[in-house]
């Protein structure tokens, strides 16, 4: 019953064994994404079955467009999970709350953005990537529904973020299994009783967000004894926001360059015809599992890594991450096994046609090794941004994502070109994205091992109202301020660490 408590308390990653940490907050961290990962899974699942494999490839068709339009919030919330986590580990409460609330703020900002460009940008956009005409209509309305009501994800990733930053990912978890349960009802419900089709678990999605992020949002206004939460707090402050902001950029940045990548990407898949699309898409969700474990570790790493270099516990860091490591790269290894073993069975869930699972079937083959290279990937970058270098992982993803997965992607297409494959051999875009997969791997650990992250811990500290870190030189290099903290074992000039 203890156990079963602590998951839904802040979790102090600063004491303790650092293996034994990483693997409490990221089995609920992993419960918690395949949770969201079902709102996808569902959708597909019951428009697959009971609409068609055209209505199939009209929800994987929109996946590029929803995710470049959603990278403020992916931006807001890594910069929230970093600044709360190193706020927290520190025991800074006035910086606490305040960056808090202007992560409140900031997300309500970025959601009247989304709404607005969303209404003029869709359309055109699918027809940019040669969306075929025959499921268009039926993706500009799942995208349109999505974003006009897209305040619940929002407000759920960057209020879970905070939560996480705080060490609570018991708490994100049960609010978005619930959301869960309620996506399931009502995509049955909106599609096998009321026909409405791909509109209606669109419909569905926004309204178990919405639930989810108000059940966060009333958790965290009974955790007050870490931080205040008031209208007061949620006064944009130039220094918080901005701080916010610096350290998600690159984040954010890094998405949008992912997603204008897999709009590229898309393209090329949609000139393989409809079938191709559809046999994406149930790669795409099956990925979306396998990946679970990856990015449930790499925000482990992220957390504990921000936790402990806000409590100047520089020494546990290093011990963590090879730690983490190993235990993702373990769990990758048997999920690629049973991916390989269980591929067909699988892909049948989706549909019932006979090639449609054969050509998903090969097509996971060749991603399914991977995953591996993720798992290092994931938990080095984890360990980079909690320290506060959140360019490098950027860099990193621009790299292999720009220069490597797309040029493949089309080089091998126009190479085996054919009268049988007048496009190309369809397996090159996951044959680019293989080689993305292991490219990144490879210069992340020899990025981590360069140790540049480290620099930017030793330069953990406050910031003032201007944006400027407590510690930090202003234009004239002179020290701004110096810090002396009795709550915790640590030097008395304090530096934060920062983004490039």
């Amino acid at each position: 019953m203890n156990a079963i408590k602590k998951l839904f308390q802040p979790i102090d990653m600063t004491v303790g064994e650092p293996w034994k940490n990483i693997i409490v907050f990221a089995i609920p961290m992993l419960l918690g994404n395949i949770a969201q990962q079902l709102y996808n899974t569902v959708d597909s699942v019951v428009i697959g079955r009971y609409v068609g494999d055209n209505a199939l490839a009209a929800v994987g068709s929109a996946g590029p467009v929803l995710m470049l339009l959603t990278v403020l919030f992916i931006g807001i919330s890594m910069g929230a999970s970093i600044m709360v986590s190193q706020h927290f580990g520190a025991k800074r409460r006035e910086d606490l709350s305040k960056t808090i609330g202007n992560c409140i703020t900031l997300t309500g900002i970025a959601v009247i953005i989304i709404m607005a460009a969303s209404t003029i940008l869709v359309r055109p956009m699918l027809e940019l990537i040669k969306t075929p005409e025959s499921i268009i209509d039926w993706t500009a309305s799942y995208l349109l529904i999505l974003f006009l009501g897209c305040a619940g994800g929002a407000y759920y990733n960057i209020l879970s973020g905070i939560l996480r930053g705080l060490g609570n990912a018991g708490s994100a978890l049960l609010y978005l299994l619930v959301a869960t349960v309620i996506n399931i009802a009502l995509d049955l419900l909106f599609v096998t009783v009321f026909h409405w089709g791909v509109p209606g678990v669109a419909l569905a999605t926004i309204i178990a967000q919405f639930v989810s992020a108000l059940c966060c949002l009333f958790k965290l206004m009974r955790m007050r004894e870490h931080f205040d939460m008031d209208f007061s707090q949620l006064k944009l402050s130039r220094g918080h926001a901005l701080r916010v902001i610096r350290l998600g950029l690159p984040s954010g940045l890094t998405q949008a360059i992912f997603s204008m990548a897999m709009v590229m990407v898309q393209s090329l898949t949609n000139s393989f015809g409809e079938m191709f699309i559809a046999a994406n898409v149930v790669v795409m969700r099956v990925d979306g599992f396998a990946m679970m474990p990856n990015f449930s570790f790499g925000t482990a790493m992220t957390t504990f890594v921000g936790q402990n270099v806000g409590a100047r516990r520089l020494d546990r860091v290093k011990q963590g991450a090879r730690q983490g490591t190993l235990i993702a790269v373990g769990t990758a290894i048997t999920l690629t096994s049973l991916i390989l073993i269980f591929g067909r069975q699988l892909m049948g869930v989706f549909t019932d046609t006979e090639e449609l699972i054969q050509l998903s079937r090969d097509m996971m083959s060749i991603i399914a090794v991977g995953y591996i290279a993720m798992a290092v990937t994931q938990c080095l970058s984890g360990v980079m941004r909690g320290a506060g270098d959140t360019m490098t992982p950027m860099w990193i993803s621009l790299f292999t994502t720009v220069i490597v997965r797309v040029p493949i992607a089309y080089t091998i297409a126009y190479l085996t070109r054919s009268p049988e494959f007048p496009g190309g051999r369809r397996e090159c875009t996951y044959i680019s994205l293989l080689t993305a997969w292991l490219t990144g791997a490879l210069i992340t650990t020899i990025c981590y091992a360069a140790g540049h992250w480290k620099k930017k811990a030793e330069k953990s500290g406050r910031i003032d109202e201007k944006g400027k870190a407590v510690g930090e030189t202003d234009d004239n290099g002179i020290r701004i301020d110096t810090v002396i903290d009795t709550d915790i074992n640590t030097p008395a000039e304090v530096e934060p660490a920062e983004a490039e």
